[in-house]
């Protein structure tokens, strides 16, 4: 890790503190003279910043970021790299399509860590190595530390190329992904972030709604970048400079998501972070309620986590005020609002009005929600985003809320419980 951006330990200690704060600033409207008057000059500070990042991008979200306007001087040399734990079910899907990748010789290598895998995934990339020359497999035996950062970190020593593309074991990309980005590979100065497709959306409502919020996010993304904002990686479908990557210290073995940990790394050393929408890295989403809740509160951890190491830096001069203002307009709408709706129901309850005051917020987030919706364009290279209209748009906004409760019950839980939460993967099917 770099200790110029790095200011670990005591999360414990942080998360009181934010939980308090957030909570208090619920509760205030029930004590003050105003009512929802104080909430609502808060959203409209909040909405004038975060409205813009869903409707200003130009092409409604659809452009990639410009290419070099230099003609490329050759194909950019790429490894692949994939930590692989309990992966049986997918790898081999995974390793096919990226040998099918259209592609010189030696533009790339993939590299997949078998991370302490119970059931035979070692073993069948072993028998897929023998048969594949560009195949490298490194195995991490049960119970190695780092999670899946230990397990990319494990590749860094042996990469070459001058770009790490990094993967899930469920991913799927167009043959043509390297002829595509091979343009924008010829500029090292940035990373990139593939948008995100579920290629499972027509399995429930649950997975519907989540192909929304995929195509959702990245449009915002577009829109964050545009006005000089913070553009986040993905963790599958991420490229970063090999070179820059090892200038932060690698892949963070203290934190459970290594994709918002790097983002925060690359920024604070210059580096931005561009969304590629097309062509898209197809992935699965989860099926089910109880899967859907392991999957976001790890996000959910990891995102607070990020903020809590890194906040002195984020508030230095190392930053650009603008993308300072980003960062904390996006910080309040995704981690602070949660808890303050939590202390004003709380608020309400106590006051026995049983009126919530910050109402304004909630639909302030509702309607920036809906219309980033209403923006996704219709056309896409990948799996086809669902029509998002009527019906479409209530289930992803009801989905939507269900934030209100992670952030606070893993917030909650983060000053609770002794120690971090375990990395939980998520379990992928055929």
């Amino acid at each position: 890790m770099n200790p110029v951006a790095y200011w670990g330990g005591g999360r414990r200690r942080k998360a009181a503190l934010f939980v308090a704060t957030s909570l208090l600033l619920g509760l205030l409207p029930h004590w003050l003279p105003g009512g929802p008057w104080w909430p609502l000059v808060g959203a409209v500070l909040l909405g004038i910043h975060i409205f813009p990042t869903a409707v200003g991008q130009p092409g409604g979200g659809s452009s990639s970021p410009p290419a070099p306007t230099t003609q490329p001087s050759g194909s950019a040399r790429v490894d692949v790299l994939v930590a692989a734990k309990n992966e049986a079910a997918v790898i081999e899907a995974l390793v096919d399509n990226l040998l099918a990748l259209q592609c010189d010789e030696d533009q790339l290598q993939l590299w997949i860590v078998d991370d302490g895998s119970v059931d035979g995934t070692g073993e069948l990339l072993d028998r897929l190595q023998e048969q594949h020359h560009r195949l490298h497999v490194i195995h991490r035996p049960p119970g190695a530390k780092g999670w899946k950062s230990g397990a990319l970190n494990a590749v860094l020593p042996h990469l070459q190329g001058e770009w790490v593309l990094v993967l899930d074991a469920d991913a799927q990309v167009a043959p043509e992904l390297l002829e595509h980005l091979n343009p924008l590979l010829q500029d090292s100065s940035r990373a990139l972030q593939l948008r995100k497709a579920v290629q499972n959306a027509d399995c429930n409502l649950l997975t519907q709604v989540q192909a929304v919020e995929m195509a959702v996010d990245a449009l915002i993304q577009q829109g964050r970048i545009a006005r000089q904002g913070c553009g986040e990686l993905r963790g599958n479908g991420q490229i970063i400079p090999r070179q820059a990557l090892l200038h932060c210290g690698g892949f963070n073995e203290a934190t459970i998501t290594d994709d918002l940990d790097l983002t925060m790394r690359l920024q604070l050393h210059g580096v931005p972070i561009a969304v590629v929408w097309n062509p898209p890295v197809a992935e699965e989403a989860v099926s089910s309620v109880a899967a859907l809740w392991r999957q976001h509160q790890r996000w959910a951890e990891g995102g607070l986590q990020r903020f809590f190491d890194y906040w002195p830096a984020l508030l230095s001069p190392r930053l650009r005020p603008r993308f300072k203002r980003d960062v904390l307009a996006f910080f309040l709408l995704q981690y602070v609002q949660p808890l303050v709706m939590t202390g004003d129901v709380v608020g309400a309850v106590a006051s026995r009005s049983f009126v919530p005051l910050a109402w304004p917020l909630t639909t302030m987030t509702l309607l920036f929600t809906v219309t980033a919706m209403l923006r996704c364009p219709a056309a896409n290279s990948g799996p086809p985003v669902p029509a998002i209209r009527g019906f479409t748009i209530l289930m992803t906004l009801a989905y939507v809320l269900h934030w209100s409760l992670v952030i606070p019950f893993v917030a909650m839980g983060m000053v609770l419980k002794p120690r971090n939460r375990l990395w939980d993967k998520t379990v992928h099917g055929t």
